[in-house]
């Protein structure tokens, strides 16, 4: 503390001192003061203004970078870094006012104690023989944090002033008369209030009233900063109202345990800012940087969803209750759990031939999206049911079905647990992929399921390797294939085939960090355009929904250039762009395999930074399917290859019939049983099922002649 008293004390002292000179009154001196503070730090003011304006910018991205990484920590935060940089934006700016308020309101402090050192520049070894003076008059020998302000109040007693007069001759060359009209000299009163004075609680005078004057300057700030101060008008009421409580309770507070000067020097500070947050919203609108537009309809998106959410919740409710009832409970064999309402696709094969090849089999469906068109079915022998996230975990446990199949991996590591009343559940999981499960799911991902309806050999090898590394046991794997590409190719084959009059162009990249769309997207369109190709960018639904603001400045980047030969597809209800397209341009999205195995197409990889969820991927020998399959199914590039685009692509375009044939025989070795996957995932479970019903029928009879033969005993 005392290095801070002397680094920053001693200079605001100057300063202090100048201020006095000039006003020759404490009180108005401390408020010059303070001003003074408030210009020196205002180009910290602004810095931190535009470092708020950008982070009000990047919040919605910021967000959907949350969301994005929300089990990958480490990429969240190369994410934000890289945001960061792109942004010029620096998280400490915002606590660069606060790191400097401290040292000035520790410095003030010092200077309101030590009048004698800071007001009236009077030598130290004076100062010690007139505190040591004050020391025998008062019979005391410690005089506190204060003992220069206890020489000023002494004197201002007449009476004392002989007592002082005794150090007359002990200091070479002072006079001490001079010495004593000098501090005689010092008023730290104003408008009645001793500002060397400390208020306290129990005491109503003119003291008390600087405490409540620096709430009421809190209050007044805050106020008006909720209104106008580009980060808190981003704030909820609750979050506003809370912070303006504190302040005025922490100013009040602060003001009651210092000097009324520092009391004083508190209040006009608040009153200051006021000031300086109009200045600053002069210089820098924040309306010039920050699409408000845009900004508030997020916000009544996402207050339409809460309110959704209260909605679902008495929905979620009633079907919850419907799933828990004991005889559903005990009758059930069969249960799918979906994530979302885009995850039928993945069943929708099994679950078709399971209804095809059974005449009795209920399939209990449980969906955590309240709009999954399941809950609308008309099939009576699918049971459906939502569950928000509130119940899932619970409804989980409880499960007594025979068999579970899901496509959501993790399961017992996250909210998603095995049954905790049934130990001999079959848990089955059904990618939701075709493409390495060791590079694209986390650590362990699997760990925790009985059955695996594998889609190739590939993944057979991958899933003996890792449970081999992680001492797993061995799992049933059932060769089963990948029902989402059998379901395109049919529909595809369905088509009527009609060749593009211009060849058409789909750019379609995954959402993940550095995808096309934010890292090469402009070089991508300079370098097609000119040509006489259609170009059609389709970016992913997750891009459009998490990251608005980023696409609306990308279609009104655009938007002078739509037309029939360029456009940005935002409509996903129809796969229409993908068939008929004559070539894809992606970076790391799974979508180019369901094209050009669907097409038997090429696609054009461009070598963004690579999604790796498993970060210890290389632990087992195998390289994966998604870098394996690159220069297959089409060719891979840097981004900086991408500038000589067109002649990429035409050469692709070229060679077109020389890559289907080599894309149909990897699709035909890689793929288990294509064109009836779901009939082997089927087959499988109802045999699985015929078993546990026998081995339950067995069971009971044990259990039925056990007790015969106890009753005869």
């Amino acid at each position: 503390m005392e290095f801070i008293n002397t680094i920053v004390g001693t200079p605001l002292g100057y300063l202090m001192w100048l201020c006095y000179k000039l006003f020759h009154d404490y009180g108005i001196a401390i408020i010059f003061f303070t001003l003074l503070t408030k210009v020196i730090m205002f180009p910290i003011s602004l810095l931190v203004q535009k470092n708020s304006i950008k982070m009000v910018k990047m919040k919605p991205e910021l967000d959907a970078l949350k969301y994005q990484y929300i089990d990958d920590q480490d990429a969240f935060i190369d994410a934000q870094t890289a945001l960061y940089k792109r942004e010029k934006y620096s998280p400490m700016a915002g606590v660069w006012p606060l790191l400097l308020q401290l040292p000035i309101i520790f410095g003030l402090i010092d200077v309101v104690y030590k009048p004698l050192k800071h007001l009236l520049h009077m030598p130290s070894d004076v100062i010690n023989a007139f505190t040591q003076k004050a020391s025998e008059i008062l019979g005391v020998t410690d005089l506190g944090s204060s003992p220069q302000l206890r020489v000023v109040e002494l004197l201002a007693q007449n009476e004392n002033v002989p007592k002082f007069m005794e150090l007359q001759g002990t200091l070479d060359g002072v006079d001490v008369n001079s010495a004593i009209e000098t501090i005689k000299s010092v008023n730290m009163n104003f408008l009645g209030i001793n500002l060397a004075a400390t208020p306290s609680v129990t005491v109503l005078n003119l003291l008390f009233l600087v405490p409540v004057l620096a709430g009421l300057s809190a209050l007044v700030m805050c106020v008006i900063q909720n209104h106008i101060n580009v980060l808190q008008i981003e704030q909820n009421k609750l979050s506003q109202w809370g912070m303006t409580l504190f302040m005025i309770a922490f100013s009040t507070y602060f003001a009651f345990i210092v000097p009324a000067g520092v009391g004083l020097y508190w209040m006009w500070g608040n009153l200051f800012s006021i000031g300086v947050m109009y200045l600053v919203n002069l210089i820098y609108n924040p309306k010039k940087y920050i699409d408000y537009e845009a900004l508030n309809e997020l916000k009544k998106q996402t207050a339409a969803n809460k309110e959704k959410t209260k909605r679902n919740k008495k929905m979620a409710k009633k079907y919850y209750k419907a799933f828990c009832r004991p005889e559903n409970i005990e009758n059930m064999k069969l249960m799918f759990y979906a994530e979302g309402g885009g995850y039928y696709k993945y069943f929708q094969n099994i679950i078709e031939a399971l209804l095809q090849k059974t005449t009795k089999l209920k399939i209990h469906y449980v969906t955590s999206d309240p709009e999954d068109p399941i809950l609308k079915t008309t099939e009576e022998r699918i049971v459906p049911y939502y569950v928000d996230e509130n119940r899932l975990i619970s409804l989980m446990m409880k499960v007594e079905a025979k068999m579970v199949v899901m496509t959501t991996p993790d399961l017992e590591k996250y909210h998603i647990k095995r049954s905790r009343v049934r130990k001999d559940v079959e848990y089955i999981y059904v990618d939701h992929g075709c493409s390495s499960i060791n590079l694209t799911y986390r650590t362990g991902a699997f760990d925790y399921f009985d059955t695996i309806f594998a889609v190739s050999d590939l993944q057979v090898a991958e899933t003996r390797a890792i449970e081999k590394l992680r001492n797993r046991p061995a799992k049933t794997i059932v060769e089963c294939g990948y029902g989402l590409l059998d379901n395109m190719i049919a529909a595809y084959q369905s088509l009527e085939k009609t060749e593009n009059e211009k060849k058409t162009i789909l750019i379609a990249p995954s959402w993940q960090y550095d995808n096309l769309m934010d890292s090469c997207l402009d070089d991508l369109v300079e370098g097609l355009a000119g040509t006489d190709y259609r170009v059609v960018i389709r970016p992913h639904p997750q891009y459009i929904r998490r990251f608005p603001l980023k696409m609306k400045e990308i279609l009104n980047r655009y938007a002078d250039r739509f037309n029939d030969d360029f456009m940005i597809e935002t409509d996903f209800s129809s796969n229409v762009t993908v068939y008929t397209a004559d070539l894809l341009i992606t970076d790391w999205s799974a979508i180019s395999f369901e094209f050009s195995f669907t097409t038997n197409k090429p696609t054009l990889f461009i070598n963004t930074k690579m999604k790796v969820v498993n970060k210890a991927y290389k632990k087992i020998d195998i390289e994966p399917f998604d870098i394996t399959a690159r220069d297959l199914v089409g060719r891979s590039i840097e981004k900086d290859e991408v500038k000589n685009i067109a002649a990429v692509v035409g050469d692709l375009l070229a060679r077109q019939g020389e890559y289907a044939s080599g894309i149909d025989q990897l699709k035909n070795e890689y793929f288990y049983n294509l064109g009836h996957s779901g009939e082997v995932g089927a087959d499988y479970i109802i045999s699985r099922l015929t078993k546990k019903k026998h081995a339950d029928s067995a069971g009971e009879q044990s259990i039925a002649e056990q007790n015969t033969e106890n009753l005869a005993h």
